[in-house]
């Protein structure tokens, strides 16, 4: 006999299944396969949906259910346990945890149908009430504290605070670049050859005032060199440089 069922009452083939289960008062950990098979096949025969998706889920799980059919009529298999292994057993698990969510979803609704027919008034004080601060207990607050404490207290933060300073960076100032007009340099270094002659380089780097200029006066020696305007001699090694100018 055909079942009076509507689709619509169904969210799915499990929500089937569970219907069918609990209309026959069945265990669900021992479900006649055959009698739940052919009540839900009949089921099938009667629908009537244009939606594909929706037929093709409860199809689905006809062939499941055929398929379970045709092993219960098999010997049942043996794991490596020595277990009889039930081919019930993967769609009972899911018919539990499908009926523990149904249940769940159900409940989750009725506290919404409940919780709609709560109204709430907004909290309304009067403004010298809603701006009343109570005073403050300065006894409560300061607890044990004692003078001698709060002085321990206040020389850890210092400690650490000096801990975190760096003792070599934190001396250094705001480095500035030195600006060092080569072309100066060079008609410096020029007039002093000219007017010395014969002199050390030495000698003519301790005259510079900064290290920038130590560099800068080196180079514009090197330049000189390039252009024969000087001559560079040293009898030994680690001996002063000797500079003489070429045109003297």
């Amino acid at each position: 006999m055909a079942i009076p069922v509507k689709l619509e009452a169904f969210e799915g083939p499990l929500d089937l299944l569970l219907h069918l289960i609990e209309k026959n008062k069945i265990d669900i950990y021992d479900i006649p396969i055959v009698e739940i098979t052919e009540q839900y096949l009949d089921y099938i025969k009667q629908m009537e949906t244009d939606d594909m998706n929706v037929m093709s889920e409860f199809l689905v799980m006809a062939a499941t259910l055929i398929d379970i059919k045709c092993r219960m009529l098999l010997p049942k298999e043996v794991d490596e346990e020595g277990v009889e292994e039930d081919p019930r057993a993967e769609l009972v698990q899911k018919l539990l945890e499908y009926k523990m969510y149904k249940y769940m979803s159900l409940e989750l609704r009725d506290r919404q149908v409940d919780a709609a027919k709560s109204l709430y008034r907004e909290q309304k004080l009067p403004p010298e009430v809603a701006l009343y601060k109570p005073p403050l207990d300065y006894e409560q607050l300061i607890g044990d504290m004692t003078l001698n404490r709060l002085h321990d207290i206040f020389k850890a933060i210092i400690r650490r605070q000096e801990d975190k300073i760096d003792p070599i960076r934190s001396r250094y100032g705001n480095i500035e670049k030195e600006e060092i007009d080569m072309d100066a340099k060079m008609l410096y270094v020029e007039a002093y050859a000219q007017e010395h002659g014969h002199f050390s380089f030495r000698r003519l780097l301790e005259k510079q005032s900064s290290k920038m200029e130590i560099i800068v006066t080196f180079l514009v020696v090197l330049e000189l060199m390039k252009t024969s305007k000087i001559t560079i001699t040293q009898e030994r090694i680690f001996d002063d440089i000797m500079i003489t100018w070429a045109e003297s």
